[in-house]
């Protein structure tokens, strides 16, 4: 079972039974980095909030009512002075996942390898890592030498020789093993959305696509969707025809002796939240516009990031998806590797593993003719995993993913060394949508050279049509950037819980007449209306 340790200081990478226990990940981060101090125990949400449970095994265990299970991300925080030096021995295994070697970026988000494909990468022998002065990590060699014979006898590239791995190998284990490093590329013919598809709240959409215009569309942008996953129930011909479906499937898989390469499993037959999507927000976080990144931005630190996530919270929204805007691209390609693999982590951070998941991708953009274009995508089961293993690499062509040389990607037979992204990438339908609860009038955060900035003036604008048009008070509170910015003057757990309580249930919880008093006084209004 492979984990990813998500840290202030990158990702790391290791690979454990599901038998093991929290010590176990601890002591396998060990092996590589000796003397790392934790400032937060492993969690399973970003925030370091819910710690993993040091008395169960891994697989008993999991955030958000799942369990962990291969490709699941978990969260901490380090002290990064004591990740610097860093000895890279023999062990065995690789990339992988058969040795419990790292993975991590550096302090400019370039991947960094450590155990065995860290040895290949550099020539083998002793290395160590150190912080340069402009904070960012280098791996340097602490012998001076070059070894390339373990790489150029290595198994696969950036793995260990056979017999360093096991000294006598059977045809069966030899196939076995090589099995865990091949993928048969198959498109995956529908996403795990329900029929309902998609339900994009028009304003939220329209505001965003509007900033882009401004840019005439030629700056990348992304934003984070915020609304509901709701169930949609299937018939019991439905249901009993997927089981049968998935049986079917399930002995065929075994009688095949799970020899040669790895097919992607037909989830879309037993999608574990057969869901539509409803978006209720949008919220960018702080970006600036890169056109040299392969990602088109640079994700800044966020000092709202908590606040955010108590509100949606409260709000009753989760993460069901993400935007991006870009610049037009020709005809059939819709999105770039580094969004396909961006999109993957997404999913799989949301599933909480290899799992199915409803959360979506969204881009937009404009065509020829200066018309919009809105679509939605997610990308599939085979590319999560791809991603999960860290199979897939950015090259030179951002419609390609590139295959990582230690893994081999089989296309209508024979070995491909790039995949083209539309092989990932499964539609989801659109569905115009027009929120009963939410508004989308207040100026967005973390905007640079818009029109309009988040004032208390603006505040007094928006509130000042309570009474007119049909317009309550609540209705024009129910703002998710008007209550974000409410969140730096009011108490987030206590004052914000009650107002968003007001929101999400209007006619059961009243909003109280103080906090409307408290708001119109901070907004320069002569009433609370």
């Amino acid at each position: 079972m492979i984990l990813r340790i998500r840290t202030n200081m990158g990702v790391w990478r290791v690979d454990l039974p599901p038998t093991a226990h929290v010590h176990d990940i601890l002591s396998k981060i060990a092996e590589t980095r000796p003397h790392v101090v934790y400032e937060t125990p492993l969690s399973f949400d970003p925030r370091c909030e819910v710690p993993l449970d040091t008395s169960k095994i891994l697989s008993e265990q999991g955030g958000g009512g799942g369990q962990l299970q291969n490709g699941s991300m978990i969260y901490c925080r380090v002290d990064a002075s004591t990740c610097a030096e860093n000895t890279v021995g023999s062990g065995a295994g690789g990339r992988g996942g058969n040795g419990g070697d790292a993975m991590m970026t550096d302090g400019n988000g370039n991947a960094m390898e450590t155990g065995a494909a860290a040895g290949s990468a550099t020539g083998g022998g002793i290395t160590k890592r150190i912080i340069d002065k402009d904070g960012s990590i280098k791996l340097i060699h602490a012998d001076g030498q070059a070894v390339k014979a373990g790489a150029e006898r290595g198994f696969r590239k950036g793995l260990l020789p056979l017999r360093d791995m096991k000294m006598a190998w059977t045809l069966q284990e030899f196939t076995a093993m090589d099995d865990k490093y091949n993928f048969n590329i198959k498109r995956q013919e529908s996403s795990f959305v329900g029929k309902g598809g998609l339900h994009l709240e028009s304003s939220a959409v329209a505001d965003f696509q509007n900033y882009m215009r401004k840019f005439q569309f030629q700056q990348q942008r992304f934003g984070i969707l915020y609304g509901r996953f709701v169930d949609e129930v299937e018939t019991e011909e439905e249901k009993a025809k997927a089981e049968l479906e998935q049986k079917m499937e399930e002995e065929k898989t075994s009688s095949s002796g799970g020899w040669g390469a790895r097919l992607p499993k037909d989830e879309t037959k037993k999608t574990k939240q057969n869901a539509k999507v409803i978006v209720e927000a949008i919220y960018e976080p702080p970006q600036q516009p890169d056109p040299d990144a392969a990602e088109g931005f640079v994700i800044l630190d966020d000092p709202n990031e908590d606040n955010v996530q108590q509100l949606a919270d409260m709000l009753g929204l989760q993460k069901v998806g993400w935007i991006i805007g870009h610049p037009p691209r020709e005809e059939g390609f819709q999105l770039s590797a580094s969004e396909v693999i961006m999109a993957a982590e997404q999913q799989l951070e949301c599933a909480g593993g290899i799992e199915p998941t409803p959360f979506v991708t969204v881009r937009v953009t404009v065509a020829d003719n200066g018309n919009v274009v809105v679509e939605a995508f997610q990308v599939s089961l085979q590319c999560m995993e791809m991603v999960a293993e860290e199979a897939l690499d950015i090259g030179p062509n951002p419609g390609f993913c590139y295959v990582n040389e230690t893994f081999t990607a089989i296309q209508e037979g024979k070995a491909s060394a790039t995949v083209e992204n539309n092989f990932f990438l499964t539609l989801v339908p659109i569905n115009a949508y027009q929120t009963d609860t939410f508004v989308s009038m207040f100026p967005r955060p973390n905007r640079p050279y818009d029109d309009r900035a988040q004032t208390h003036d603006e505040m007094k604008k928006q509130l000042s049509k309570s009474g007119t048009s049909g317009w309550t008070f609540v209705d024009l509170l129910a703002d998710f950037a008007l209550l974000l910015y409410l969140c730096q003057f009011l108490d987030v757990k206590t004052d914000m819980a009650k107002i968003c309580a007001s929101v999400r249930d209007r006619e059961n919880v009243p909003l109280d007449d103080g906090y409307k008093l408290i708001i119109s006084s901070m907004a320069g209004m002569d009433s609370s209306y």
